[in-house]
Parts: C-alpha cells; sequence; structure tokens
C-alpha cells in the first residue's frame, strides 16, 4: 500500500513562489536576536547559529560569521576560532536533540561549488541517520521531513540557552 508524504510549507519554496528576501539572508539574521521568526539559536561575538529554512535533514543547523565575507582569509583568527567552536558545539547540540548516527559538516564555496548564498561565508551541520535517505530526492527534487522547523527550533533553542548559561 502507498501512502501519501505531505510536506506544504516547501511547496512556495519548490514552486519559486516564495519572494527572495532582500539583501544578504546572513547579514539580515546577524541583526535578529534569537527567536523562531529570525531562525537563529544561538549568538556569540563574531558568529552565530541559524536553523536552515530549507533543511536537508531535521536539526540542519548553519554557523556564519558576522563579517559579511565570501573569502575565508579575510576572517580574523579569533573569528575562524569562534566559528570551529562554534560548530562544536553546533554539533554537541545536535547529538543531545536528536542523537544522530554522524554528521555532514561543510561548506560550499561559489555557486559552482553549490553554495546558495555565495557572498557570506557559512558552515551547514546536517545530522544523519542510516537509512535516511530514499527516492524522494532522486525522483521528485523533494527532501521528506517528519519535523517542521517550529519543532526543530523548540528542540534545539532551550539546549543553546543551557550551554549558555553555563558558560
Amino acid at each position: 500500500m502507498v501512502k501519501n508524504i505531505y510536506a506544504p510549507w516547501r511547496k512556495d519554496f519548490i514552486e519559486k513562489k516564495e519572494p527572495k528576501e532582500e539583501g544578504c539572508i546572513f547579514c539580515n539574521r546577524s541583526k535578529l536576536e534569537p527567536s523562531l521568526d529570525s531562525l537563529v539559536v544561538f549568538k556569540d561575538h563574531y558568529s552565530f547559529v541559524v536553523l536552515n529554512k530549507y533543511p536537508y535533514n531535521n536539526g540542519h543547523i548553519m554557523v556564519a560569521p558576522y563579517k559579511h565575507t565570501d573569502n575565508l582569509s579575510d576572517l580574523t583568527k579569533e573569528e575562524y576560532t569562534e566559528i570551529m567552536k562554534n560548530i562544536i558545539l553546533g554539533v554537541e547540540v545536535i547529538k543531545e536533540a536528536y542523537n544522530p548516527q554522524g554528521f555532514n559538516i561543510g561548506m560550499n564555496l561559489g555557486s559552482i561549488a553549490g553554495a546558495g548564498v555565495v557572498d557570506h561565508l557559512h558552515w551547514h551541520i546536517v545530522p544523519r541517520w542510516g537509512g535516511d535517505t530514499n527516492f524522494m530526492p532522486v525522483i521528485s527534487g523533494t527532501k521528506v521531513l517528519h519535523e517542521i522547523l517550529t519543532e526543530t527550533f523548540e528542540r534545539i533553542y532551550p539546549i543553546f540557552e543551557k550551554i549558555k548559561k553555563l558558560s
């Protein structure tokens, strides 16, 4: 028996009906406080952590510097050190929230490398589980997720807050 899979929140993105955000999405988010509306879950001195609005998997987050640049060499030692610290922190938060079996961590430099936002550096942290890939991305270009962003925010944000209070 075939079961229906519904992911209506992705419809506007897939059909390219959602209006394109003005300016740099990372610069825009960096000015906002953590909230579901901003998708920001953690802010530090030189970088911040944000939910991916169109995640590859549940719990997909990104770490970005406040500095608007597409060049790794533009980052100071303090900036790239903090970014790595926040990548490690993001992995630990996702482990606590989701208990994944592995992670994909990386970045795409330039549109030819797959960067959706080419002018602002950012690192993806994607939790992975055995069997989390299937025919849907190949056949329909659609990834089916079991959780909406509201639920992801509600799982991840309190853990970042708890860690922030401990430091």
